[in-house]
């Protein structure tokens, strides 16, 4: 029987605290049920088990991301679309590490395919498509934009950057001027088409 006022919704935002506060990996079934001071089977009742749980957590994720997008991008375009993007992600992992955490996670394709990644992925692509890439360069043109705010993001979390000048923000934003310049130099054709691909 599902406790009263014990709610998927409930524990999702609870596990998503929980993740900022001390870190993904300190979200488990326990430690929820100790937070609503219920056993650890009633969660069982609500999610599918601590992936299930996690997963859920990673949607919540992805869609607070995808809503601050939604409320940054509406007219912009090239660089300055590049940086409100690249922004709200930073801004985001910053305000909410262990939410972040989570939307970087392997989720299944179920909980991918009903998340919004999807709508991320086509903001980027978006973005990139504004510089006049090829279809098949515009995937490594996302690929590029991913790779440097997750790298950036990853390393100023964990403290990479704490001990030398200049600060992350001004690093930051050569970053994303190198990108952009990157986008609009982009190459029309591979320079190197005979090297072996995987």
């Amino acid at each position: 029987m599902k406790r009263a006022g014990l709610t998927e919704a409930r524990l999702v935002q609870a596990a998503a605290e929980l993740a900022d506060e001390n870190g993904l990996p300190a979200v488990t079934l326990s430690a929820l049920a100790r937070r609503f001071d219920v056993r650890p089977a009633s969660i069982y009742s609500h999610v599918a088990g601590l992936d299930g749980l996690l997963d859920l957590v990673a949607a919540f994720a992805l869609q607070e991301l995808a809503d601050a997008l939604a409320e940054t991008l509406p007219g912009k375009a090239g660089r300055s679309a590049l940086f409100a993007f690249a922004d709200a992600h930073r801004a985001y992992a910053i305000a909410h590490p262990g939410r972040w955490q989570a939307a970087q996670r392997r989720v299944s394709p179920e909980a991918a395919a009903g998340s919004a990644g999807g709508v991320i992925a086509r903001s980027a692509r978006a973005i990139v498509s504004g510089y006049g890439l090829s279809p098949d360069d515009e995937v490594h043109g996302v690929r590029l934009l991913g790779s440097a705010i997750n790298g950036f993001v990853a390393l100023e979390s964990g403290g990479g950057f704490d001990h030398s000048d200049p600060p992350a923000a001004a690093s930051w934003t050569r970053v994303l001027d190198a990108i952009d310049s990157s986008l609009r130099a982009w190459p029309t054709a591979d320079p190197h088409p005979d090297r072996p691909t995987d």
